[in-house]
């Protein structure tokens, strides 16, 4: 908890640089590595060679930084005021090997552990969904197994993907082989589309996945929804993982593998915003891939998912 006697960063607003100039940071917070006095920062991870179709997300985290310039530091829609509790920073960008997709993985491990060796809660922003399994390796290791709320138009449990293990189609197959979540409170949120069989979905279900598939979502609020997945997750420590193409295109066309029949923002909204009062020890926002929407619109709206998580991170609620 930080003390009166601390200063806490803020967003650089609009009246002290206009939103199109300055550095991009996300949020036009302040750019820092010690870790030493924060409780959250958000971490880019520039990766897109787990990619299988559609490349482009390696792009994803300065593209937010850019959008992010536009949001202000308090969330009218809850009453939440984040920067005044908490003390949040940009960390940057891993440096990651974008020849070696293992290699990259272990970067990300180590790199996420030393953030969560100081007690740090990292919001990472990708980047492929191949990021999610070398993140939740090192959450495992600091907080042991996580229960996980998923929000994606895939499940991402194929076993292999041209033959190799570890790709953006792979994560939570991975993430449950390595016990790194659990089963019985893993939730998926708007799976959609084709699949190679009827079966598909049916691999995390038979292991205890609650699988929420976008028809039933349509025409619904999901504040229910949400309500039902805090009581089942109770206390404890919680994984949210946020796929931008869990959205329908019409909102989010901006990524590599898109899928009619999607979640509207109301609905996003209501996911995370219904997270609160979950124990959330870590979170990402992935597959924005810019340059299939030059309008910028996906990455704003990434942004603004991203303020969105870090007004339910427990540190960051403690005020309200």
């Amino acid at each position: 908890m930080i003390d009166g006697s601390q200063r806490l960063n803020r967003p650089l607003g609009g009246n002290d640089m206009p939103r199109a100039g300055g550095i991009a940071t996300m949020m036009r917070l302040p750019h820092s590595r010690d870790l030493a006095d924060l409780d959250i920062c958000f971490v880019g991870i520039p990766m897109d060679s787990g990619a299988s179709n559609r490349s482009g997300t390696r792009h994803g985290p300065r593209q937010i930084r850019t959008e992010s310039s536009l949001i202000r530091p308090c969330n009218l829609g809850t009453g939440v005021a984040p920067f005044s509790r908490s003390q949040v920073a940009d960390y940057g960008d891993l440096a990651i090997n974008t020849f070696n997709i293992m290699a990259s993985c272990d970067i990300i491990t180590r790199e996420i552990s030393r953030i969560l060796d100081h007690a740090v809660v990292p919001l990472v922003m990708g980047g492929d969904h191949t990021l999610s399994y070398p993140v939740l390796r090192a959450v495992r290791a600091r907080h042991g197994p996580v229960a996980l709320v998923h929000v994606d138009a895939h499940a991402d449990t194929s076993d292999m993907m041209f033959g190799e293990k570890i790709a953006h189609g792979t994560p939570f197959r991975r993430a449950f082989d390595e016990g790194l979540i659990l089963p019985e409170k893993t939730f998926q949120i708007g799976l959609r589309g084709s699949g190679y069989t009827p079966e598909d979905l049916d691999w995390g279900r038979e292991r205890g996945f609650e699988v929420v598939t976008a028809e039933m979502c349509w025409h619904k609020s999901l504040v229910p929804l949400m309500d039902r997945i805090r009581q089942r997750i109770g206390s404890a420590k919680t994984y949210l993982s946020f796929d931008i193409d869990s959205l329908d295109p019409a909102f989010a066309p901006g990524t590599g593998t898109v899928e009619m029949g999607g979640l509207t923002t109301i609905q996003g909204l209501e996911i995370v915003r219904g997270c609160q009062g979950l124990n959330i020890v870590g979170a990402d926002l992935v597959e924005v891939s810019p340059p299939y929407d030059p309008t910028g619109n996906t990455a704003l709206i990434a942004a603004q998912l991203l303020f969105e998580i870090l007004c339910v991170i427990p540190d960051a609620n403690a005020g309200h």
